[in-house]
């Protein structure tokens, strides 16, 4: 998939991805905001080569680089290169960085004094151009983002462009950086995009499931001490009728007791691939030596951080369309609107939730507190459950106190699920290793609904309602507004 990229910026051709080499061989245009791309020398003979033919891949490294930056010469070894390497601040990869989790979670470590690195392919923004959607809240360029972070904190993130499936670009990205940690958010994250049609339900399966794969053997080629912490999803379990453990279950069968991965029942091609990864990465972690940890992530709620707050060009994205928008999310600007909340089916569907400063913070834990080697560790990352039913009466009562008047109406549930069942699952780990809760209040209800207020101008009505149906995945592709 070729990557659309600013005509305003510099190109320097080198041999490796390293973000601020100098080489003799400059290709150049001056660009006053100091933003540079880098492309590897292989990625421009692809490029030549192509002629008048699309692109499927260009391999784009870029950073965003102070003009003082720039115009420093390389540091020369010696004194610096004596520095005690555990005095020196750990370098942390985000892939996905750009997405709704991952920018948080980018921002926040480079706010902890993280060395920090950008790694997207920018996708997320071409499912809303091709869906014809739109984030509820304006969202600046990436690069604008990353321009206004260093103005205002003096931090830089650097920034690859490129696809993680292409092992390639992940491994110049890999030998650039030299990651402690990856943070891997870079899958494509929502399951009613995955049952759209069947060419999303290949490509999540194929961009989730081999981008992983990628990532796990670019750490056993590259750096076999990096710790991968890895964005799962509590919907790789299901709904048992049973408690749900953390990853393990202890069984006793016919006399015989074992501790063994928790059965997982995936209820979307989406969350297929969430489960393939993660038999993926329990396998390496057992035959190479590798360690991490998988974030079971519940339903994150919420827009803003510390970070995002500092400045309009920093907020973070905040979807209420029925393909990427998460429940309590919707519910909030549907009642911002005076549309009333979707509930499907029974509504008795039981879920975690987590607050989005939440998400951020148990990633730092997972970061600071890393597996062992050959380890693999499965954290269960929310912090309430609430049923569809009482996110929707929170949502009403909330709404009242701010003069809305909020109705709820049942429509058919386009998914195949349980709507009434038993739920119950651990999460202790992280707040064993210090996670401190932000738990869902009226303040916060209050704030989120003055939130979509504010930008309720914005909202699409054609875009609410759910246009994807488990049932009715077809072989054709289809868009999904009408």
């Amino acid at each position: 998939m070729a990557h659309i990229l600013s005509t305003s910026c510099s190109f320097k051709t080198s041999t490796s991805a390293t973000p601020y080499s100098k080489t003799s061989n400059q290709y150049s245009l001056a660009h006053p905001t100091g933003l540079t791309f880098r492309t590897s020398i292989y990625s421009l003979k692809k490029l030549v080569s192509h002629g008048k033919r699309p692109l499927r891949h260009l391999t784009v490294c870029a950073t965003t680089l102070s003009m003082s930056q720039e115009s420093q010469t390389e540091p020369t070894s010696g004194t610096q290169d004596s520095q005690n390497e555990s005095s020196k601040p750990k370098r942390v990869m985000v892939i996905g960085g750009d997405g709704y989790c991952g920018w948080a979670t980018a921002l926040h470590l480079s706010n902890k004094n993280y060395e920090v690195a950008i790694v997207d392919s920018l996708v997320r923004r071409l499912f809303d151009h091709q869906l014809g959607l739109d984030s509820l809240t304006p969202i600046s360029s990436i690069h604008n983002r990353l321009r206004c972070w260093e103005s205002l904190t003096g931090k830089n993130i650097q920034l690859y462009i490129g696809d993680i499936c292409d092992f390639e670009f992940l491994s110049e990205t890999f030998k650039s950086f030299e990651p402690d940690s990856v943070v891997h958010f870079g899958e494509q994250r929502s399951a009613p995009y995955s049952m759209i049609d069947r060419s999303r339900a290949v490509f999540t399966q194929k961009n989730n499931v081999i981008g992983t794969l990628n990532v796990l053997f670019a750490i056993k080629e590259f750096n076999d001490d990096c710790h991968l912490v890895k964005l799962g999803t509590m919907g790789e379990y299901g709904t048992p009728n049973i408690d749900i453990e953390e990853g393990y279950i202890t069984i006793t069968h016919n006399g015989r007791t074992d501790t063994l991965p928790y059965p997982k029942q995936a209820s979307s091609f989406y969350h297929l691939s969430k489960v393939h990864d993660s038999n993926n990465i329990a396998f390496t972690c057992k035959a190479w030596g590798i360690r991490a940890t998988d974030l079971n992530q519940g339903v994150v709620y919420g827009v803003r951080t510390d970070e995002t707050e500092m400045h309009e060009e920093l907020c973070n994205r905040f979807d209420y369309d029925g393909v990427f928008g998460t429940a309590l999310n919707r519910f909030c600007v549907q009642a911002a609107i005076g549309h009333p909340l979707t509930v499907y089916g029974k509504g008795g569907q039981t879920r975690g939730y987590l607050d989005i400063r939440d998400t951020v913070q148990c990633v730092e834990l997972a970061i600071a507190n890393p597996a062992q080697h050959g380890e693999f560790r499965v954290f269960n990352q929310f912090t309430e459950q609430f049923s569809v039913n009482e996110l929707a009466s929170l949502v009403t009562k909330a709404g009242e106190k701010l003069g809305l008047d909020v109705q709820t109406i049942s429509v058919p549930n386009p998914r195949v699920e349980a709507e009434e069942h038993y739920y119950n699952a651990k999460h202790t780990k992280l707040i064993e290793l210090g996670l401190k809760p932000h738990l869902l209040s009226d303040s916060l209800l209050d704030s989120l609904l003055n939130f979509s207020m504010k930008f309720k101008d914005r909202v699409d009505k054609k875009l609410i309602m759910p246009d994807v149906s488990w049932r009715k995945i077809g072989v054709k592709p289809r868009t999904v507004t009408t």
